[in-house]
């Protein structure tokens, strides 16, 4: 009988875990923290609900309405009108748990541990021997032990171990950052059934920033490409002094950080080991998400293994194993790509992203962009919808140009007069967290360093140019 290590107890490896134990494959599924709270907005699409049978009960919000705010703090909102549809909103160690241990329950074998080594065998073919640390007996440091398997899907995240094991190559790391703030009654009341997404080179300058409704609670957040990872915190600042009239008396309760891929790896199938969820680099561009294509891809790899093995009953090759990547860019290749482009054209400076928000408005733009977070499929344009975003696109992109903010200002709150909320924000504003005061210290005494080396800089260069100039010249 086939043998399989799933390396990852997230959605890739637990949705790749369930389908080998339902096939009877002897699978394990290795997770060193079994309350693993992952930074992550937790948006899921309605699609994956139905797709991977998800109860009512790790949903804690169901999102109907979306509000997008641009640099200038100009408010769209979305409203998803059909009371069938929503985003569902989740805490990561609800979901993680609750399909972590369905897999489980299906005959896979959870081990609370950490893979510390693989041996990978002759030209890494296999068979493949993993060094782990046992945490089950409740030890700090864990027992030692090792494990022969035919296969490894490696779910194991951006960092992942089997890729290096694996020699899978690098990628481009973003990194997200995040806070989770409880609220009063009347603040968490404005989000009910909302989110809010914000952009502006405040709050990132290659992505945006965010407000997600959780069960008790709002996760704050934002990210950024690798380039600018040195400015996390400073943007997490600017998303807290963008959204704090709205985050009055707000209290961080937990404060999360994680790295994402920024595309797929070089390799992510070596020998008889596969990539899935992050590890192989799925996380979209534009909107970040990864949840979906975690589970979906973890559950793709799974039904080829099951196929090519034959119902476990053989060792499936290289060849075989390639094949889960040739359904995967067939069938999500183009979404990659189209948000791939948006991303560039929209979120590269703030003119771009007045446009941005400005063409949210637009009714037939919400349907499609809707249509294909919701159900996963790229919307296809009858030609007048064409001309019809062409020429939105252009005037929205001319009028951001004039309506891109020199500075930022916090949106006002929706429940408390202006009055109210700048005489409770006098006394205090959100408890916890980063230290807001000294980020923004540091940030304006970094920008006053940047602007003194460019003043000398200017002199110097004048200084030089005054020297080459011959006497006489006026």
């Amino acid at each position: 009988m086939l043998r399989v290590a799933v390396v990852g107890g997230g959605p890739s490896g637990s949705c790749a875990a369930e389908v080998l134990a339902k096939a009877g494959i002897e699978t394990w599924i290795f997770e060193r923290k079994l309350d693993n709270a992952k930074p992550c907005g937790g948006a899921i699409p309605l699609c994956m609900v139905s797709e991977f049978d998800l109860p009512d009960s790790i949903i804690d919000r169901k999102v109907r309405n979306m509000r997008m705010i641009s640099p200038s703090n100009r408010e769209v909102d979305i409203h998803l009108d059909n009371e069938e549809e929503y985003i569902g909103m989740c805490r990561r160690e609800v979901l993680d748990a609750f399909l972590r241990n369905r897999a489980a329950d299906l005959g896979a074998h959870l081990i609370n541990g950490l893979v510390t080594k693989i041996d990978t065998g002759k030209n890494r073919q296999g068979p493949y021997t993993l060094t782990y640390s046992d945490y089950s007996g409740g030890e700090a440091t864990g027992e030692t032990r090792t494990l022969e398997v035919d296969l490894i899907v490696g779910a194991d995240g951006a960092n992942s171990r089997v890729a290096k094991a694996m020699d899978a190559g690098d990628y481009n790391v973003a990194i997200a950052f995040q806070e989770r703030i409880k609220l009063p009654p009347e603040e968490m009341s404005y989000y009910e059934d909302l989110a809010e997404m914000y952009v502006g080179t405040d709050v990132s300058p290659d992505f945006y920033a965010w407000v997600f409704p959780k069960y008790d609670h709002v996760a704050v957040g934002t990210g950024t490409m690798q380039e600018n990872q040195a400015l996390i915190k400073s943007l997490q600042v600017g998303i807290r002094e963008r959204a704090k009239k709205r985050l009055i008396k707000g209290e961080v309760i937990k404060v999360e950080a994680h790295p994402i891929p920024e595309h797929p790896r070089p390799r992510r199938v070596v020998g008889r080991m596969a990539l899935v969820g992050d590890a192989a680099g799925y996380v979209t561009k534009s909107s970040g998400e990864g949840i979906y294509f975690a589970a979906k891809s973890g559950r793709m790899c799974a039904e080829q293994i099951v196929e090519a093995s034959q119902g476990g009953t053989r060792v499936p090759s290289e060849a075989d194993l390639k094949k889960y990547l040739k359904t995967w860019d067939r069938q999500y290749g183009t979404t990659y790509k189209v948000l791939e482009i948006l991303q560039n054209i929209f979120y590269r400076n703030d003119a771009a992203r007045e446009a941005f928000v400005e063409m949210c408005d637009d009714k037939d733009v919400q349907r499609l962009t809707f249509d294909s977070y919701l159900y996963k499929r790229v919307v296809a344009m009858n030609p007048w919808q064409q001309l019809k975003l062409t020429f939105l696109t252009l005037g929205a992109v001319l009028r951001g140009n004039a309506l891109a903010p020199q500075s930022y200002k916090p949106v006002p709150s929706t429940v408390r007069s202006d009055e109210e909320v700048n005489a409770m924000l006098a006394v205090s504003s959100i408890k916890g967290g980063i230290n807001a005061s000294r980020e923004k210290r540091e940030a304006k005494a970094e920008a006053a360093a940047s602007a003194a080396d460019g003043t000398a800089a200017a002199a110097a260069a004048d200084s030089r140019s005054a020297e080459r100039e011959p006497a006489g010249v006026a």
